[in-house]
């Protein structure tokens, strides 16, 4: 088992509130317990997982999210589907703003090289851009998140309204139709709802199943956007909403996300 899906079944299997011994996760994961040991170090320093006498369970932040590596690496098949749509709908020469997240990431992965005009809002995607020639990569200053690499707060907020450019790519984290599109932070939204006002096209790249659910902060409307990339499995009566507001809808076949080991 690779360590990004020992990783994700080890915080799948604690979800529940359940002690763990290092041996029911050298049983669970087939690894070693030197291996194991390493991996709940890594869990815990994130905050993904919490240490205790015996054993690990589920971290005291209820929601708190794998690591960015093991969140790329789960459902990477499905993302890079998704950024090869995107991808196409940038044309080169043009000038675009890319949001934070691991799907704006696999579309960094996907334009590095090409001739286009980038303002980066992580430093994952900074880098994707930067490691071929072609990109001229911006990034904004300001505070960065541990582990997303993410610009946030007013640095950020200020670099994107200083742009105005040809597409604004943005993740989200829900983006139910009849609550708007929706993030879990604050801060992220606002980030967000900068890049919404950024730029004449509009692309929200997310999987189906986000758009079948809200949180708790609201960045737009769906009337916002101009094209959805999603997945196939995206059923028609979700996908009716932006159609009727006039947006584009593009459709990736990607592979079903590989289930919990």
């Amino acid at each position: 088992m690779q360590r990004s899906e020992r990783h994700r079944t080890i915080v799948q299997s604690v979800s529940s509130g359940a002690v763990l011994t290092v041996g029911a996760l050298c049983a669970l994961t087939g690894a070693s317990p030197i291996t194991v040991r390493r991996d709940l170090a890594e869990l815990a320093e994130h905050g993904s997982v919490r240490r205790v006498r015996g054993g690990v369970t589920r971290a005291d932040a209820r929601g708190t999210l794998m690591p960015f590596s093991v969140r790329f690496e789960a459902d990477r098949e499905r993302k890079d589907a998704l950024a090869a749509l995107v991808a196409g709908l940038v044309a080169d020469g043009e000038s675009l703003v890319l949001d934070n997240g691991t799907t704006c990431y696999a579309v960094a992965r996907r334009l590095a090289g090409r001739p286009l005009t980038a303002l980066a809002l992580s430093l994952h995607a900074a880098a994707a851009l930067a490691t071929r020639p072609g990109v001229r990569t911006v990034v904004p200053g300001g505070p960065v998140e541990t582990d997303t690499l993410a610009f946030t707060g007013g640095a950020a907020l200020a670099a994107i309204a200083d742009v105005s450019c040809d597409v604004a790519v943005i993740g989200t984290c829900a983006a139910l139709p009849g609550a708007g599109l929706t993030s879990t932070t604050y801060e992220d939204a606002q980030v967000k709802r900068a890049c919404l006002r950024a730029a004449r096209r509009r692309v929200l790249v997310t999987t189906a199943d986000k758009l079948t659910r809200t949180s708790t902060f609201r960045f737009g409307a769906v009337g916002d956007l101009t094209h959805l990339v999603t997945t196939d499995d995206a059923g028609a009566d979700v996908l009716a909403p932006f159609r009727a507001e006039g947006v584009q809808v593009h459709l990736a076949a990607a592979p079903p996300p590989r289930a919990p080991a």
